[in-house]
């Protein structure tokens, strides 16, 4: 024989005892809070949800939210048509340096040498030149002195002539004073053609010291590919040499990166591709300055779908095509770095990007 004991509920205020029926009044008074409380549960996450959702998505139709990582513009560089060891090497790696500054220096013994060279190359043709100039002065005094001979022996076959006619002076002194006349004519202009010749030898020997000159600054030039300093201020990312060794033209190093013009790759799904246009203003937030915005513009858009990088975690995600794009940032304080993870949201057509009161903001 089964024998069923029914609970019971204790009355605090009367004392009584009072039967726990679930069918009867008792069971209703219990449900109702409950209700209640599931009830205001659900509007609340309902609540946070919205919130959420407009916090870090905005207006669907005004923002695309994009992360990606940080990139900046980097050089690698290296000497210029030289071949020498490195003497000095000032930088480490992390170090920022100004444009302009010392970033390695060659054994430039060689090059300084050939300088000297080619110094005393110019020196000599410059010597040359004066020679030559010299040269014309003298040929030039020759034929003045030619013309004036030259005068002198015409006005003697003159007067000969005239003495010839009035039988003073016989055939023979004529002939002699015409010969004379006609000799000094040709001595005047075998000089007048030493003078060309001397301006000709000018003319060469100025293109010599042109020459010379040119062939100087040259090697001036090449001694200053031995000094290797910064094209741009940024922070040296890589140091891919070491003092002493020797380096080749065209290897780098160092590889410095431009910490003004940084910019965010990130991808785009196909569907969210016609939505991004170049020139768009973006809003670009990192982890590590959670408070602070970083004001850019959409530069670049791949033309080319590709998969998703093996950054990303899931195999699914992986093989999904995408197309890369950049998002060019402000970073007046180089707070951003190379590699730094970051999120952008991407101004779409009636959206503003930025705005303290209305605008979106990113919540991780």
């Amino acid at each position: 024989m089964n024998t069923q004991i029914n609970p019971v509920n204790v009355r605090g205020a009367s004392g009584g005892i009072e039967t726990n029926n679930p069918s009867g009044e008792g069971g209703r008074s219990f449900r109702k809070p409950a209700l209640i409380l599931a009830a205001a549960i659900a509007i609340a996450g309902g609540a946070g949800l919205i919130w959420r959702y407009w916090n870090v998505a905005g207006t669907a139709a005004d923002f695309l939210v994009v992360s990606g990582n940080i990139e900046a513009h980097q050089s690698l560089v290296s000497f210029k048509d030289v071949q020498s060891r490195i003497v000095e090497l000032p930088f480490e790696e992390g170090q920022w340096v100004e444009q302009g500054a010392l970033l390695a220096r060659l054994d430039d013994s060689n090059y300084r040498q050939q300088v000297a060279v080619d110094e005393a190359a110019e020196r000599a043709q410059e010597e040359q030149l004066a020679s030559a100039r010299a040269n014309l002065e003298a040929a030039q005094h020759t034929v003045a002195n030619d013309r004036a001979d030259m005068e002198q022996r015409r006005a003697d076959h003159q007067r000969y002539d005239e003495l010839w006619k009035a039988g003073a002076t016989s055939a023979q002194s004529r002939d002699q004073a015409d010969t004379v006349a006609k000799q000094s004519e040709a001595a005047v202009k075998r000089d007048e053609a030493m003078v060309h010749v001397a301006e000709r030898n000018i003319a060469a020997a100025q293109a010599n010291v042109k020459n010379a000159h040119e062939t100087l600054e040259l090697a001036k030039i090449t001694l200053g590919y031995t000094v290797l300093r910064a094209p741009f201020s940024g922070v040296i990312l890589v140091r891919q040499s070491e003092l002493g060794e020797v380096m080749q033209p065209g290897t780098p190093v160092v590889t410095l990166a431009d910490l003004d013009h940084v910019w965010l790759r990130a991808y785009v799904s196909e569907t969210d591709l016609g939505k991004v246009r170049w020139g768009e203003l973006a809003t670009v937030q990192t982890d590590t300055y959670p408070g602070k915005r970083y004001q850019g513009r959409v530069s670049f858009i791949s033309s080319n779908a590709e998969f998703t990088p093996k950054s990303v975690e899931t195999h699914q995600e992986r093989v999904t095509l995408v197309y890369r794009i950049k998002i060019d940032v402000e970073n007046p304080n180089h707070e951003l770095k190379p590699g730094m993870p970051a999120d952008a949201m991407v101004q779409l057509r009636g959206g503003t990007v930025g705005d303290e009161a209305n605008g979106p903001t990113l919540h991780h």
